[in-house]
């Protein structure tokens, strides 16, 4: 039985896919890009109003299930028993990702460039470190069955390589200035990225919910009961 955090990751996948094209075609139809000069950067699509405005929201909501989605898998991956400071790695990666990816939104290339390149950095490479950091530490991790088919590993581990040869080759092109292609191949990145999100709907199909306590603790100094906020508890669907 599937749990309603399933729908996160697959929702997260959705609205990305969904509003970058909204945003494509927007600036397809108002001739802020022109496709008889070229293929153009999701960047470039959004760098005017009004898709600018439509691509600030749609990155920022993006970010925001992102960060959550990346909560929750830390708690998952603690209680499949990947170390603590892995895991809090993994974390750290996943929350810079979605902190870039706000960035590139509110950050239009035209009118900040230098910041704009930070959150696009942060918002790829980053973001497929964080596939790759779980891929190598749950791999490494004796943890009891994971949710899913068989083949959801190997899945997984086939887009990371394929993301990273095509981000390999998006930086390579754009310096020879072969810009269109570069372009096709950022746009290809950013829809596997988008897959691996969503693949996270099979590991939270186990999940039945989430709670977070409030414990009272002492404070060392004053000795007064004061409210402890405790890790989250993700509860398994039977």
């Amino acid at each position: 039985m599937w749990g309603y955090l399933s729908l996160l990751p697959a929702f997260l996948a959705l609205w990305g896919t969904a509003g970058v094209w909204t945003v494509f075609a927007l600036a397809v139809e108002n001739r802020a890009v022109n496709l008889t000069e070229g293929f153009p950067y999701i960047s470039r699509c959004g760098s005017y109003p009004p898709q600018s405005c439509i691509f600030s929201q749609l990155l920022n909501v993006g970010a925001a299930m992102a960060s959550w989605v990346c909560i929750l898998r830390y708690h998952q991956l603690r209680d499949w028993g990947v170390g603590r400071r892995p895991n809090q790695l993994i974390l750290g990666t996943g929350l810079l990702c979605a902190l870039g990816t706000s960035i590139v939104g509110n950050f239009q290339e035209k009118n900040q460039k230098p910041t704009h390149l930070v959150g696009a950095f942060l918002a790829f490479f980053v973001g497929l470190l964080y596939f790759w950091l779980q891929l190598w530490f749950c791999w490494r991790v004796k943890s009891p069955p994971q949710p899913g088919a068989p083949w959801i590993r190997p899945l997984r581990l086939g887009l990371c390589s394929v993301c990273t040869v095509l981000m390999i080759a998006m930086v390579a092109l754009h310096v020879l200035k072969l810009r269109s292609v570069s372009a096709a191949c950022e746009w290809a990145v950013t829809m596997l990225l988008f897959v691996l999100f969503g693949l996270f709907t099979v590991d939270f199909s186990g999940l039945d919910g989430c709670t977070l306590e409030l414990r009272p603790c002492r404070s060392p100094s004053t000795r007064v009961a004061i409210p402890c906020l405790q890790q989250t508890q993700l509860s398994q669907a039977l």
